[in-house]
C-alpha cells in the first residue's frame, strides 16, 4: 500500500535542518559532556560546515534532583533552566529572548531512566541508556559509526522544527514514529500535545480500541482539546463536558510542544520547588490534566491513583489560579490543543530487548514498513564502508563499517564488526571485534571485544554484551532474546556474577566518553592482533 505522506515526511527527515536548539536532560555530568561533544560533531553539526553561528546549539544538562526525581514536569522545567544558564555562559545567547522572538526552535529530549527492559544494553552503554546503538551509521567527527537511538529520534522529530518557531518540544528518547498526517502546521495553543486522533466513538468501540488503557486526547469542534486518562467510555463523556462537541480522540503519545510564554509562566509558577529541588510533578496529571478537566473530575481521577483528595484539590486550586491569570495575559492563541501524527503513522520502538532486536532485524525485510524504516535510516546498499570480499553474503544480509576476513554471513545484519572467521544466520552484531564468532538465529552481540582463539558462539536467541568500566576492565554479560530485563532485574541470570540492578549500580558515575575511547582502542588493538595471524 503506497503512502505518500510517509514518503514526504522521510524526505523531510533526511533533508530538514532540525532544530535549532537541542537540549538533552541526562542522568549526570559525563553523560551531558558526552552528548555535547557528540551531537556536535554528528547531527547537530551546521550543515554548511562553519562556526559562523551558535546554531543549531546543542546544550546537554543533568537532572540533579533529590531521590525519586523531579518528574518529566518538573524535569522539563529544570532541564530548561539550566540549559538556559548553559547558553548563555557558553555562547552568549538569551535562550528565553530568543524564543520569545520566535527566533529560534527549541527541542528538549529526556534520556534519564534505568532502561530495565531493555537490559543488558543500556549496561553495555554505562547506563548511557540513549547512546544504545543501532546497525545503521551516522556520521560523526568526520567517521562512519553506529547511530544512537537518540541521534535516530533528533532525526525523526526535528521534521516538527519549520513549525515551531517561537516553541519547546519535548520527546522522550526511545521511539521512532514517522507521522502520516502533515508536519507542518500554524500552532493555535500555547500547549499542544501529539496524538493519534480518530473520530469520536461510541461505547463499544471505546472498548475495543483499548482506549480505557492510555492517556486519551479528546478535540471538541472548536480545535480545544482536554486530556483523561484510563477511564471507560461514560466516564470520559462525564469529564469531557467542558468541551465543544468532542469530534476527535485517540491516544496520547506524551510528547508536547509549550509557547514561550506558557514555559515562562510555567517556570515562575513552579520557582519555589524549582529553586530548592524538591517535588516531583509529571506533565499528565499535574500540569495538563487539572488545566483542562473539571475540580471534581480531577480530584475523583486522581484518588483513583491513590493521591489523597485534599492534595488533589489543593492543587488543583493551584493550577486553576494559574490557568486563569494565564489566560488572562496571554491571549490570542486557546491554552491546550492537540497535534495528530496520522492514523497511518509508522513506529519504531526500540525500549525493549525483543523490540530492539525485531526493529534491526526488519531492516532485512521485504516490507513496505521495511522500505521505510531503511529509506529514515539512510541504509541504501547491503555493504557500505566494509572489507569483506571474501566472506559469503546472502542477498538478505547488510554489512556496516566492517572488516571480515573469511565465513559465512546470512540473513544478518553486522555493523562495525572485526572478525577472522564468521559464520552468523539471523543475528545482530554491533561494535564486535573477535578471532571467530558462531551466532545462530535471533542472538544479538553487542560491544564485545574477544581476544581468545576460541572466539565466541551464541545460540539461538542468546544475547551476549561487553561492560566496560572506568580502569578499562570489561566483563561479558548474557542474556536471552526471551527474557524482559524488568522482571528478572534483581536477579544474576545466565551465569553472571552481578544482577542487571547490581550493574546499574556499578556503572553510576562512569565516565562513558574515556570508556568508549578505551573501548575503541582495545577494539583496535585486539584486531591488530588477530589480522596479523591471518
Amino acid at each position: 500500500m503506497e503512502s505518500p505522506e510517509l514518503d514526504a515526511a522521510i524526505s523531510q527527515m533526511n533533508e530538514g535542518d532540525g532544530y535549532d536548539v537541542v537540549i538533552v536532560c541526562c542522568t549526570d555530568d559525563f553523560q551531558s559532556s558526552y552528548w555535547s561533544q557528540r551531537l556536535r560533531a554528528g547531527i547537530c553539526s551546521p550543515k554548511d560546515g562553519s562556526n559562523a553561528s551558535p546554531f543549531p546549539m546543542v546544550l546537554a544538562v543533568s537532572e540533579d534532583w533529590g531521590a525519586g526525581g523531579a518528574g518529566n514536569g518538573l524535569g522539563t522545567l529544570y532541564a530548561y533552566k539550566k540549559a538556559e544558564a548553559l547558553a548563555k555562559s557558553m555562547f552568549g545567547v538569551d535562550l528565553t529572548a530568543q524564543l520569545s522572538s520566535s527566533a529560534i526552535s527549541a527541542a528538549l529530549f529526556h534520556t534519564a531512566g534505568k532502561g530495565t527492559r531493555m537490559a543488558p544494553l543500556p549496561a553495555s552503554e554505562n547506563n548511557n541508556k540513549p547512546a544504545v546503538r543501532l546497525p545503521a551509521l551516522i556520521e560523526v567527527n568526520g567517521k562512519m559509526v553506529p547511530m544512537t537511538v537518540l541521534e535516530a529520534v533528533i532525526k525523526q522529530t526535528g521534521v516538527y522544527a519549520p513549525s515551531r518557531k517561537g516553541r519547546l518540544g519535548v520527546f522522550w528518547g526511545d521511539q521512532v514514529f514517522i507521522p502520516s498526517a502533515p508536519t507542518m502546521y500554524t500552532p493555535t495553543h500555547h500547549v499542544d500535545i501529539m496524538c493519534t486522533l480518530g473520530n469520536m466513538v461510541g461505547e463499544e468501540e471505546w472498548k475495543e480500541k483499548g482506549l480505557e488503557r492510555y492517556g486519551v486526547i479528546a478535540v471538541g469542534s472548536n480545535g480545544d482539546a482536554a486530556q483523561v486518562e484510563k477511564v471507560d467510555h461514560a466516564t470520559a463523556i462525564k469529564m469531557l463536558k467542558s468541551l465543544a462537541d468532542v469530534e476527535k480522540v485517540g491516544p496520547s503519545l506524551g510528547s508536547f510542544s509549550v509557547s514561550a510564554p506558557m514555559l515562562a509562566s510555567l517556570t515562575q509558577e513552579f520557582s519555589a520547588e524549582l529553586e530548592a529541588k524538591v517535588g516531583k510533578f509529571d506533565t499528565d496529571p499535574h500540569f495538563w490534566m487539572p488545566m483542562t478537566l473539571g475540580k471534581e473530575d480531577y480530584v475523583g481521577l486522581m484518588t483513583q491513583k491513590g493521591v489523597d483528595e485534599a492534595v488533589s484539590a489543593a492543587h488543583y486550586a493551584r493550577m486553576d489560579a494559574f490557568k486563569k491569570t494565564f489566560a488572562s495575559e496571554h491571549g490570542g492563541m486557546g491554552l491546550f490543543g492537540a497535534v495528530d501524527v496520522g492514523s497511518g503513522a509508522c513506529w519504531w520502538d526500540y525500549g525493549q530487548l525483543r523490540l530492539y532486536s525485531r526493529n534491526n532485524l526488519k531492516i532485512l525485510e521485504k516490507s513496505r514498513d521495511a522500505d521505510l524504516l531503511r529509506a529514515f535510516l539512510g541504509i541504501t546498499t547491503h555493504v557500505l564502508d566494509s572489507d569483506c570480499d571474501k566472506v559469503e553474503t546472502d542477498t538478505d544480509s547488510y554489512v556496516f563499517a566492517s572488516n571480515l576476513a573469511s565465513g559465512r554471513v546470512s540473513s544478518s545484519i553486522l555493523s562495525s564488526v572485526k572478525c577472522a572467521d564468521v559464520e552468523v544466520q539471523g543475528a545482530i552484531l554491533v561494535n564486535v571485534t573477535a578471532k571467530k564468532i558462531r551466532a545462530a538465529a535471533g542472538s544479538i552481540l553487542y560491544n564485545v571485544v574477544d581476544d581468545t582463539d576460541e572466539g565466541i558462539e551464541l545460540k539461538e536467541g542468546d544475547v551476549l554484551v561487553g561492560v566496560f568500566d572506568n580502569q578499562g576492565n570489561f566483563t561479558n554479560v548474557k542474556s536471552n532474546i526471551s527474557i524482559d530485563g524488568g522482571k528478572v532485574w534483581k536477579e544474576a541470570i545466565m551465569s553472571n556474577q552481578m544482577s542487571f540492578e547490581a550493574l546499574h549500580g556499578a556503572n553510576k558515575n562512569s565516565d562513558v566518553a574515556v570508556i568508549e575511547e578505551r573501548r575503541n582502542e582495545l577494539h583496535a588493538s585486539v584486531w591488530n592482533s588477530h589480522e596479523a595471524k591471518l
